[in-house]
């Protein structure tokens, strides 16, 4: 009995301290950032990911080995901000902005299919928004995964700037929607769903982080930042109609763009998921942010819910279990909820094992509904950015029956790679 208590004792911190293995995915060595992961329903070993400006990355042994190439669209080109989805036949799509021209760039919100795993895509794809003069930015999508009569349905929303960058106050910033129900080949004219504007400085006061989730029975749900803070909207019609007034959720202190040492910009924009599981927080509504409430040089991960379609929301959770106040930066963060099982998977930058500005990545799970979280570091070494190398404006989890696959942006020896990690929490 001593000789197993003494083993458990040597055993008991690597246990703790078990470390995953990353996987470098990137073979094309420019500067690739803004990762996007996601996997496919009907065939699990299957992971796409993309990144800036036209990066994409497949695999179908559950993100072991992985394929690198680059995205064309002839009409409308590729300019970053990299979105992708499966709907529930197992196609991939590929959202991201576009530059028909070099005088003409992120006019339209752009939309390329994949029918074989991500392995190729149609060219040029389709598109939605296009509303000249104004432009079309930081978009997010979503298919309906459950069986109401909007069954895959895809939907997808962004912000229109009046003019990009614009300091005018006549200038204004929106949130926009459109759907699709025939798998991207068409799309429904876009329409304006925000209540309250925001400027177009591509800053705090500009309305933008819009993400959309589906809820049990085909409500559409999406949350963004702006000058009201964080709010809420929704239909529950397939999109044809919104919420007249905007929902408040939750004061973003500070904003949604803050400031962390050595790197170029960073955000903590809200994400919103639903849980479409059998668990019994079906129907619950997430929404994830950072903010810097605790101080600036102590940003921290937040989550609130609603349990009653969004009506009323929950006091922000600081969901990160470092001790309070220690001022570390925890920033950069991306939500998914497991569509099987309802777990909750949070993945964010962590710097709270460093006095200076190495990062860790970790991984913050809830079984229970979002009530408590289990924080994993699931980096296998720090990185140290350099301020003048743009890092992106998110990172990526996606999960499906208890499988997390991560993805995240590291510098290594001045060059940006996007390292994956997926984690199997059922063995």
């Amino acid at each position: 009995m001593l000789k197993l208590l003494a083993a458990f004792i040597l055993l008991f911190p690597a246990l703790i301290f078990a470390q995953y293995k990353n996987i470098k995915i990137n073979t094309i060595e420019n500067r690739p950032n803004e990762v996007t992961i996601v996997i496919n329903p009907k065939h699990p070993n299957n992971i796409v990911a993309a990144a800036n400006l036209n990066n994409y990355y497949y695999s179908f042994d559950e993100g072991q080995t992985w394929i690198n190439k680059t995205i064309v669209s002839d009409s409308f080109g590729v300019w970053g901000d990299p979105v992708v989805i499966f709907d529930l036949n197992g196609s991939v799509y590929f959202f991201h902005l576009s530059r028909p021209s070099k005088e003409q760039w992120i006019d339209r919100i752009v939309c390329q299919k994949s029918t074989d795993g991500g392995m190729s895509w149609e060219n040029p794809g389709t598109y939605t928004g296009l509303n000249p003069p104004k432009k079309q930015d930081k978009e997010w999508a979503i298919a309906d995964w459950t069986n109401s009569k909007w069954k895959n349905n895809i939907y997808v929303t962004w912000t229109q700037f009046d003019k990009y960058g614009s300091r005018d106050p006549d200038d204004k910033s929106n949130i926009m929607f459109s759907f699709s129900s025939d798998a991207g080949t068409t799309w429904s004219e876009a329409k304006l769903i925000n209540e309250v504007s925001g400027d177009c400085i591509d800053s705090a006061n500009t309305t933008e982080g819009a993400v959309p989730c589906v809820g049990p029975n085909g409500e559409i749900y999406v949350s963004w930042s702006g000058p009201a803070g964080i709010v809420f909207d929704l239909s529950l019609d397939g999109g044809l109609s919104w919420l007249e007034n905007d929902i408040p959720v939750s004061p973003q202190i500070g904003g949604w763009e803050y400031e962390i040492e050595d790197i170029f910009r960073c955000n903590g924009m809200p994400v919103t998921c639903c849980d479409i599981s059998s668990s019994p927080y079906n129907g619950t509504i997430y929404i994830n942010f950072s903010d810097a409430r605790n101080d600036d040089d102590d940003i921290d991960i937040f989550l609130v819910k609603s349990t009653d379609k969004g009506n009323t929301w929950s006091a922000p959770k600081r969901i990160n279990d470092d001790p309070f106040g220690n001022k570390r930066q925890q920033f950069m963060n991306w939500m998914h909820v497991d569509p099987l099982t309802g777990v909750i998977n949070i993945i964010f930058y962590d710097r709270r094992n460093y006095d200076d500005f190495h990062t860790d990545v970790y991984l913050a799970r809830s079984t229970n509904g979002g009530e408590t979280f289990t924080n994993i570091k699931i980096s296998e070494e720090p990185f140290k950015p350099i301020k003048n190398i743009f890092f992106g404006d998110y990172i990526g989890v996606n999960s499906f029956n208890d499988f997390v696959a991560c993805s995240w942006q590291r510098l290594e020896g001045g060059f940006l790679s996007i390292l994956y990690c997926g984690i199997d929490f059922k063995k």
